[in-house]
């Protein structure tokens, strides 16, 4: 597991969380140079995600303590913000619901916060888990897995888009390969508390109204009174979307000066 900070010296603190299957470098990619800007960067990869394809990642709950004891370390546990890209919104939940660290601003990329028992994880992890795991094998396994995100999260494949996923796709050649399914897995059965609530601690939500309507209601179900930024566009468009990257910049700016 790797932390790499940059970016302003006496900025505000802003962790960096990737989502499934991603190394921080391909998920903030287009955005990374203008965060780095403006606020102090702690960025993660992940166990599996750094470098040593000889390990697998493990599970949340064991990465979650690594980002504590990093963080207890490193910043007296306490960081201004916390940005988790999708399956990393879990990490932000699970890092402001444990308090064992604190987040001034806890941001949660699009997150889609699904769970369920660990027959139905098998289940998905067998489905979504070996598409992304395999999407680096051929063409025809490709386009299998941007078929699914496009059912699933409605992500459509354009130009824009493209670029990213074909890199996205290509890194799995370099991860042990039980790394994505048990991220996955470990992500769909490990419980997220509902009503979160933490003095001091405001849970802001980009929310990508595309993704459909039963997202906002996960959020409002597991965080009390989360600020919901909703843009119409769709999940984490605006890492590779030029004209969803201001807007949503200007929203983070704005939540981590209040």
């Amino acid at each position: 597991m790797t932390f790499d900070e940059f970016g302003t010296e006496n900025g505000k603190t802003l962790l960096l969380l990737p989502g499934t299957a991603c190394t921080y470098q391909i998920n903030f990619r287009n955005v990374l140079e203008e965060l780095a800007k403006r606020y102090h960067l702690i960025c993660v990869n992940y166990d599996g995600f750094d470098g040593d394809a000889t390990v697998p990642f493990p599970d949340m709950i064991t990465v979650t303590e690594k980002i504590e004891r990093y963080l207890l370390d490193k910043h007296d546990g306490r960081v201004d913000g916390a940005y988790g890209s999708s399956l990393g919104g879990s990490f932000v939940g699970l890092l402001i619901q444990r308090k064992n660290v604190h987040v001034d601003h806890g941001f949660i990329g699009s997150s889609d916060l699904d769970q369920g028992s660990p027959l139905v994880a098998k289940i998905m992890t067998k489905i979504i888990g070996g598409a992304i795991q395999g999407a680096s094998e051929s063409e025809k396994k490709r386009k299998r897995l941007y078929k699914l995100l496009e059912m699933g999260i409605h992500m459509q494949i354009n130009e824009e888009t493209r670029e990213f996923m074909d890199e996205f796709a290509d890194s799995m050649q370099s991860l042990h390969p039980d790394t994505i399914c048990n991220e996955f897995y470990s992500d769909y059965v490990t419980p997220l508390e509902d009503g979160i609530s933490v003095p001091g601690t405001t849970v802001h939500v980009i929310y990508a109204l595309k993704m459909g309507p039963k997202y906002e209601k996960r959020y409002c179900q597991h965080f009390r009174n989360p600020d919901i930024l909703r843009f119409d566009m769709q999940h984490e468009a605006w890492m590779f979307e030029k004209k969803w990257a201001r807007p949503v910049l200007e929203a983070i700016d704005k939540c981590m000066s209040a």
